[in-house]
């Protein structure tokens, strides 16, 4: 497994290496599959400033509140919530 790392800025800049994708991204929110597991990004006016998937590489700007790890991709998530919410309905 190659490393990968995680570089911040004054809280207005994050890179993230390995990125195999972004699931999701609001200005609050930003939710991404790692080549191992995922991870969540959170804060205020958050703005990807680059996404190279060839590379792995995400730059993401704004107020970066805090940063958690995953072992679950989020589209993994998704299907979970999706459960959860159609028991909730019966």
């Amino acid at each position: 497994m190659d490393n990968h790392y995680i570089t911040i800025e004054n809280r207005e800049k994050l890179v993230l290496s390995q990125v195999a994708d972004v699931d999701a991204f609001d200005e609050e929110t930003l939710w991404a599959n790692l080549k191992e597991g995922g991870i969540e990004i959170t804060g205020e006016k958050l703005n990807i400033e680059k996404l190279d998937l060839q590379e792995g590489m995400l730059v993401v700007t704004g107020r970066i509140s805090s940063i958690a790890y995953t072992d679950r991709t989020f589209k993994e998530k998704s299907g979970l919530l999706k459960r959860l919410t159609a028991r909730q309905g019966k």
